[in-house]
């Protein structure tokens, strides 16, 4: 019943754009906070960034500060991840969750989860 599906992924050169989406569907999403995390193959999960409910406070890894920006739209119960300037890096399969107690975060992998989308950027 719980639905998280992201979308927007792709293959991309370094240095292009790419924009994720996340639409929700079977729970409270104006009262979730929303993360997005990133994994590459043999490696572990890894938090990317993060908005808060109220869709004012944001987070976001050392590694794509300055260059990702999550974003929602409570309207459309969906969330966004811009990517802009990428590197190959970012090569990785990009989940969207929602928790409704906590900002997601390394090490806490609680929450809704989505499938995810796959991001591969050539060098």
């Amino acid at each position: 019943q719980v639905q998280l599906v992201e979308s927007g992924g792709g293959y991309v050169q370094t240095g292009g754009s790419l924009r994720l989406s996340c639409t929700c569907s079977g729970f409270s999403f104006t009262t979730n906070n929303m993360g997005w995390f990133r994994q590459a193959p043999g490696k572990e999960r890894k938090f990317v960034a993060a908005i808060t409910w109220t869709n004012i406070d944001t987070y976001y890894a050392d590694s794509v500060k300055g260059r990702f920006t999550i974003s929602r739209d409570d309207a459309k119960s969906t969330v966004y991840l811009q990517m802009n300037n990428l590197k190959p890096d970012d090569t990785a399969i990009y989940y969207c969750v929602a928790k409704f107690a906590g900002v997601p975060k390394d090490g806490d992998l609680s929450g809704y989860w989505g499938r995810g989308t796959q991001v591969t950027v050539s060098s």
